[in-house]
Formats: structure tokens, C-alpha cells, sequence
């Protein structure tokens, strides 16, 4: 009987070693995730994304040269008004074209802007009816500096100096946030996978167990040293067993559908996880995760970031009280019938002065409730920001308190799988030889199952913790070292 239950076992081992063709480690599986899973490769783009948002905003401050022109032709009929004050229709058959070429330099100071300007023209009338009057005629500004500045309005480029970089180290910070959670979701897949395949390695070997138990069973009763009651509960446990060896199967093809369609996998790729026992070794106190979570963390950046666009909607809310704008510009221009005449002595000089002016006088409180809402919403920003800075660090103060205790609970759960192995063990040889009965082996059986079960589940929440934590602090206490390179 005992030569039964060994050449079960030895066929389960048997089957259990050629399980899956690749094998995977929790550390292979993760690298594989941020190098190839579709979740990896969305986080790449969103940071490629807003790094261009980030140059984007940098170009704002550059001085821009641009090239425009406009070459309208028209042949139409339209009335011309006479010197007596009447109209008639006349064709024109008109050619005004004209490009410039423009220098323009942002003032973020001041939020003005300085340009340079050149301004060539050009009209051709084909229907000139005036002899005396050339039908081709040049037009230009040699230099034209113009100066454009509003007065005591909201200035973009000087708040978006304080926000924009903020909000760029921040997608810096989150994309390793993100990479570190991909790693989080693999931990926790892989161990649906792992716990699905000693589910079924537990399933298969209580099924070839029960069989031969059952066997055994059959013989006792045959020989009229147990009763049939025995027997049909054995025989039960066997069909259960079988009926388990499915759902067994099921689960880890789902488990590992599920887990191929995260990381990229290939679908005909078996897989044979590792289960990762070796613990890292490492000291954490709340204190330092906390100052990594402040200096790390794109969340506590954000806070800054928040603070800095609520003291920009009052800043803006103010600035828009009244619009006052002020223009100058100086410059030289010429005309003449051929191209060359139009740079040549330009004695026509060009200046321009413009401020304008726009003051409510009567609004109803439109601009003191625009204010006043503007301030509400900082203050309410204030609150808001303060009580996520007390979950910022109420998170990092409960995962590093758990951690500690998710140690001792490996330790626990390995040793009481160890000792529930040893329990199964002896309560087998005790039921052979009729010790025991078969209600008290199905017990120790269970025990054993379910302290393996346990082992895996406590290896889950330490690993899965373990990620969480490094994404929480952006910190690796294994090396002690940043997950990113501040710049």
C-alpha cells in the first residue's frame, strides 16, 4: 500500500517538472513588464507626451522670426465715389501684394513683446485709367521697432515660469510612479498565476492520494475491516478531488491569460513560475520613508504646484479689472516705381503711439465677485491641499507599519506550512496502518493545503507591499539608492 501512495506521488513530481517550458522568476517577469508590456509602453508615450508639452513652453520665451506674405489679385466691378459725392461703377483689375519679414522677442518680465519688422509691398493696376499715374508701384519699411506692452494686466509667461517646470519634473516622477506600479500589477499577477499552479499541484495530488486511498479503502471493506459508510465518504472525496483537478485547470489558464496579456507574452508561451522566498533584507523606519516620499514623490510636488495655479486664478482674476495696452513703433519707409527706389534714402520716417484704455465704470460687482470667487477658491485649495498632505503621510505611515509585520508573517505561515507538511505526513502512515480514520487524514489534509495556501498568500502581500512602497517613496531601501535621476 505504501508503494502505491510513493508511485503516485513520483507521477505528480513527474508531472509537475515538465510543467510549462519557460520559467520566470518575480524579478525576470517585472524587467520583462517595463521593457515589453503595453502598460509600459503607454506610460513611455505620456512622458514623451509631456515633454514636448515642456518645450513647447519653453519656445515662449524665444524670439521667433517669421516669414508671412499675401498675394491677393482682383478683377471685380465696384462703385468709386466722385468728387461731387456720386458713385460710379468702375473695373478694377488689381494686383497688391506685399511680405515681411518679422523679429519678435517675448518680454516675460513684463509680458510685452519687441519686434523687429520688414515690410515690403507691391500693387500693379492693369486697369489704370490716369495716364499720368505709374500702373506699377513699390511700397516698404526698410526697419520698423515696435514695442507692444499692456499695462497692469495678468502676465502668462512669468506664472507659467513657476508652474510649467514644476509640472515637468512632476511627469518625470510620475513616470517612474507608473513604472514601479506595473511592477506592483505584475507582483500581483504572477501570484495568481503561482497561486493557481499549486492549486492545481495540490489538486493532482490529492486526486492520485484519494485514488489510492480509495483503493485501499475497498480492500478493507472487502476483507469487512470498515463499513460501506467509510467507503462512500472516500469514494466522495475522490470525485471531489476530480472535480477540483478541473477548476484547478481552469483557473490557471485564466490566471495565465491574464498575466501573457499584461506583460506581452506569446499565447503558445507556457510558463512555470518560481516562487520568490528569498526575502531582501533591509531596514525602514517612517522617518525615512517619509523624507523620501517629500523629496521623491511627484504628489508632493503637486501640492507646491496646486498652491502656485490658486495664486494664479487671484492674479488673473485681478488683472482683469481693467485693460490698458500701450503701442510705439518707429521706423522708415519709402515708395518709388521700381524695387531698388524703395531702399534708397528712405525719407519718409514712421512712428506710431497708441495707448488704449478700458475702465468699468459702473459693473454691477462684477469684477469684486470675480475677485472674491478667486480668493474663495484658494482658500478652499489651501484646505483641500492640507488634508491631502495628511493622507500623503498616513499612507506612507501605515505601509511601512505593515511591512514589519508582513515579515513575521512569512515566518509564521513557512512554518506552519512546514509543520502541517510534517502533520499530513504522519497522519498518512497512522491511517495505513489503521491508527486513525479517514475523517481525521481528510482534516490533516486540508490543514495542509490550506497552510501552503497561506505561505503563498503572506509571500503575495510582502511582495505586492514591497513594490507599493518603493512607488510610494520613489526609494530603493534594498541598495539605497533614487529609482529616478533628479535634474
Amino acid at each position: 500500500m505504501n508503494k502505491k501512495i510513493m508511485c503516485g506521488m513520483a507521477f505528480i513530481l513527474i508531472s509537475l517538472t515538465s510543467f510549462g517550458q519557460t520559467t520566470l522568476t518575480i524579478d525576470e517577469l517585472i524587467a520583462r513588464s517595463k521593457s515589453q508590456s503595453p502598460a509600459s509602453k503607454q506610460a513611455e508615450t505620456r512622458k514623451e507626451n509631456r515633454y514636448w508639452q515642456y518645450r513647447f513652453y519653453k519656445s515662449d520665451y524665444n524670439p521667433q522670426l517669421r516669414l508671412s506674405g499675401n498675394l491677393p489679385y482682383n478683377k471685380i466691378v465696384s462703385p468709386i465715389e466722385q468728387n461731387d459725392g456720386t458713385f460710379v461703377n468702375t473695373g478694377i483689375n488689381q494686383l497688391n501684394s506685399n511680405m515681411g519679414l518679422s523679429l519678435s522677442q517675448p518680454i516675460p518680465w513684463t509680458n510685452g513683446s519687441l519686434s523687429v519688422n520688414s515690410l515690403l509691398g507691391y500693387i500693379n493696376n492693369y486697369n489704370n485709367l490716369n495716364p499720368g499715374t505709374p500702373n506699377e508701384q513699390w511700397r516698404g519699411t526698410m526697419v520698423n521697432v515696435q514695442l507692444s506692452q499692456p499695462l497692469f494686466a495678468f502676465n502668462p509667461l512669468r506664472w507659467n515660469k513657476k508652474t510649467e517646470p514644476i509640472r515637468y519634473e512632476e511627469s518625470r516622477r510620475e513616470y517612474v510612479e507608473q513604472m514601479e506600479a506595473i511592477s506592483q500589477e505584475s507582483v500581483g499577477l504572477f501570484f495568481n498565476v503561482l497561486e493557481a499552479q499549486i492549486n492545481q499541484q495540490i489538486a493532482n495530488f490529492n486526486i492520485a492520494n484519494n485514488d489510492t486511498i480509495y483503493k485501499i479503502e475497498q480492500g478493507r471493506y472487502n476483507i469487512g475491516t470498515t463499513s460501506q459508510d467509510k467507503l462512500l465518504q472516500v469514494e466522495l472525496q475522490l470525485l471531489r478531488s476530480r472535480q477540483d483537478v478541473a477548476q484547478a485547470r481552469l483557473n490557471l489558464q485564466t490566471a495565465s491569460l491574464q498575466l501573457r496579456s499584461y506583460i506581452g507574452l506569446q499565447q503558445n508561451e507556457a510558463l512555470q513560475l518560481v516562487l520568490p522566498e528569498s526575502i531582501p533584507s533591509f531596514e525602514i523606519s517612517i522617518d525615512d520613508a517619509l523624507l523620501h516620499a517629500r523629496n521623491n514623490r511627484a504628489d508632493y510636488l503637486a501640492f507646491e504646484r496646486r498652491r502656485t495655479e490658486a495664486e494664479r486664478e487671484v492674479a488673473q482674476a485681478r488683472g482683469q479689472r481693467f485693460q490698458s495696452n500701450l503701442v510705439a513703433s518707429f521706423g522708415l519707409n519709402n515708395d518709388g516705381t521700381v524695387i531698388n527706389e524703395v531702399y534708397q534714402n528712405p525719407q519718409l520716417p514712421q512712428q506710431q503711439f497708441n495707448l488704449s484704455l478700458s475702465v468699468p465704470i459702473i459693473d454691477w460687482g462684477r469684477n469684486k465677485s470675480r475677485m472674491q470667487t478667486a480668493i474663495a477658491n484658494k482658500k478652499l485649495n489651501d484646505y483641500v491641499i492640507a488634508q491631502d498632505e495628511v493622507n500623503f503621510e498616513q499612507e506612507i505611515i501605515t505601509k511601512v507599519s505593515q511591512f514589519e509585520m508582513l515579515r513575521l508573517q512569512i515566518e509564521i505561515t513557512k512554518k506552519a506550512d512546514e509543520v502541517a507538511q510534517e502533520r499530513y505526513k504522519v497522519a498518512q502512515n497512522r491511517y495505513l496502518i489503521g491508527k486513525i480514520d479517514i475523517t481525521n487524514l481528510n482534516i490533516a489534509l486540508t490543514e495542509k493545503d490550506n497552510a501552503k495556501r497561506s505561505y503563498v498568500q503572506a509571500l503575495k502581500s510582502f511582495w505586492t507591499s514591497f513594490y507599493e512602497l518603493r512607488r510610494l517613496t520613489l526609494y530603493d531601501f534594498v541598495v539605497k539608492q533614487l529609482l529616478y535621476t533628479a535634474e
